[in-house]
C-alpha cells in the first residue's frame, strides 16, 4: 500500500527554460527525514487517468521544517518524464501527491566500521541534478556545527545550470571568515562544454565533473591540488549522485587508491564510497 500526503506547491523559481527548484509543504505538516533522502512526487497524467508517480532527490535537509525543496531538470529527450512535464507546467497553490521520504544510499555516515567517529573530508559529487543531496548536506552539516572538511563539486553543461552556486559560494566564504576550525567548507564547479558561446566567461574548471579526480602528468588531481594533500582512504570519504557514467568515473580514478564502494565493502565492514545513480 502507497502512503501518500497531499502537498501544496510554494514555490517555483525557473532557473532556466528546463531547470527549476520547488518547494512542497505537506497539507498534514512535515514529517521526520534523514538528509540524503528522496521521495515521490505523484501527479495525476490526463492522458493515462491515473497518478503518475517519480522520485526526487530532497535539497532541503532536515533541520528546516517549513518545506521540502527540489531543484529538477527537465529533460525532453529522446521522451519527456511524464510527472516532470506536469511539474513544469505547474502553478504556486498547485496540488501534489508525497510520498514518505525514502532510501538510505546517501545518508551521511558519522562513525567508521569499527564504531569510532568518522573525522575524514566529505567529498560530494554532483552531476547536473545531482547536486541535490548534497545542497541537503552542506544546509544540515553547516547547522549542525559539523567541523568535518567539506568539499561539494558539481558538473554541468552550462554556466546557468550551476542551480545553487550563489549558497555555496557564501558558504565558502563564511568559512575563510570564520576559520576552517569552525566551519570547513569548499565549492567547486566545473563546466563540460567551455567552448560554447553562452560558456565564454567561465574561467573555473573544465570538463566533466569526474575529471576533478584525474591525475595530472605528476600524478596529482586537480582534488588534491586543492587539499594540499593526497587523497587518501584514510583521509577521505566520497559521496557521489548523477548518472551512471558520472558514478563510474569517479570509481575509475580512485580504485587505484583502495576506494571501494558500500556495495563491495570489506569483510570488516569499511568503505569510502557511498553512491547513487539516477537516469
Amino acid at each position: 500500500m502507497v502512503v501518500e500526503h497531499k502537498a501544496k506547491i510554494t514555490y517555483m523559481q525557473l532557473l532556466k527554460e528546463d531547470l527549476v527548484v520547488i518547494r512542497l509543504v505537506p497539507n498534514d505538516g512535515m514529517p521526520k527525514y534523514t538528509t540524503g533522502q528522496f521521495l515521490t512526487i505523484g501527479l495525476p497524467i490526463p492522458s493515462e487517468q491515473k497518478v503518475v508517480r517519480r522520485a526526487y532527490s530532497i535539497a532541503s535537509h532536515p533541520e528546516n521544517r517549513d518545506y521540502f525543496e527540489f531543484v529538477i531538470r527537465w529533460v525532453r529527450k529522446p521522451l519527456p518524464g511524464r510527472v516532470t512535464t506536469e511539474l513544469f507546467y505547474a502553478n504556486v497553490g498547485d496540488e501534489v501527491y508525497l510520498g514518505d521520504p525514502t532510501g538510505n544510499a546517501l545518508l551521511i555516515d558519522d562513525k567508521l566500521s569499527n564504531g569510532q567517529p568518522d573525522n575524514r573530508r566529505i567529498v560530494c559529487v554532483g552531476g547536473g541534478t545531482g547536486l541535490a543531496p548534497f545542497i541537503a548536506f552542506a544546509k544540515h552539516l553547516h547547522d549542525t556545527g559539523d567541523k568535518r572538511e567539506i568539499i561539494v563539486l558539481h558538473g554541468a553543461s552550462y554556466v546557468d545550470e550551476l542551480s545553487y552556486k550563489e549558497l555555496l559560494t557564501n558558504y565558502e566564504n563564511e568559512s575563510i571568515e570564520r576559520g576552517k576550525d569552525q566551519w570547513n567548507f569548499r565549492y567547486r564547479a566545473a563546466i563540460s562544454r567551455p567552448k560554447e558561446f553562452f560558456n565564454r566567461s567561465w574561467a573555473g574548471h573544465v570538463g566533466r565533473v569526474e575529471s576533478f579526480f584525474k591525475p595530472n602528468k605528476n600524478g596529482v588531481s586537480p582534488l588534491e591540488e586543492m587539499v594540499g594533500e593526497e587523497i587518501t582512504t584514510a583521509n577521505t570519504k566520497v559521496y557521489i549522485c548523477g548518472y551512471q557514467g558520472t558514478i563510474d568515473g569517479v570509481i575509475e580514478y580512485l580504485g587505484p587508491k583502495g576506494f571501494v564502494t558500500k556495495e563491495e565493502k570489506r569483510k570488516d565492514g569499511s568503505y569510502e564510497i557511498k553512491y547513487e545513480s539516477y537516469g
